[in-house]
């Protein structure tokens, strides 16, 4: 009888040990705006529908892949909050957080172009955005006080993919070819953290 329970309890924990899920790690998208908030807009292109047009193919790019798991804020044209943004970021703990946005220059006749980055004071998004920088066209990385920077617990950086008046920007922003090669380097940036 002994043997038996000894046999039926290394049968369990073998079962039950083989159907522990492993310990992921979460990567965080953060596809800005959305709903009735368009963001930077030019004529009929708008800024929610970039962000989250290279969000999910950031996903799915890295999709199968067994090191991390990438979550989106939002992954249909809806707009969650910055406080309902951060509540499930920091709720899931995730090893980093990018969050997606097109800038627009109000200010020249011929608008700016490349990226931004902005961070958080700490050195974790520090590094996360030398990492970005090293595979964009960067124009600079600067500290700032937004929300999604400040209320996140993990590293952070909002990144600022172009401008939407430029036109080089935006039709490459625009672009399936753009958007993919776009969503790539964030793999690549996020394999390599």
């Amino acid at each position: 009888m002994k043997g038996i329970t000894l046999l039926a309890l290394s049968i369990f924990s073998t079962a039950f040990l083989s159907f522990t899920p492993i310990n992921k790690k979460y990567i965080v998208i953060d596809a800005s705006h959305g709903g009735n908030d368009f963001g930077a807009t030019y004529g009929e292109i708008l800024e929610k529908n970039i962000s989250l047009s290279i969000a999910k193919e950031i996903q799915k790019i890295n999709e199968g892949q067994d090191k991390y798991e990438v979550i989106l804020t939002r992954d249909s044209d809806k707009f969650p909050t910055l406080f309902e943004r951060t509540d499930q970021i920091n709720k899931l703990n995730p090893e980093m957080v990018i969050s997606l946005h097109v800038n627009k220059d109000l200010k020249k006749e011929t608008p700016d172009h490349g990226f931004e980055i902005y961070v958080q004071n700490s050195e974790g998004s520090k590094q996360l955005a030398e990492k970005i920088s090293k595979k964009f066209d960067t124009r600079k990385i600067e500290g700032r006080n937004l929300h999604i920077l400040r209320e996140t617990k993990a590293p952070a950086v909002l990144v600022e993919l172009g401008f939407i008046n430029n036109t080089q920007d935006r039709e490459y922003l625009t672009s399936t070819k753009g958007q993919k090669e776009i969503a790539q380097k964030f793999v690549e940036v996020i394999n390599e953290y």
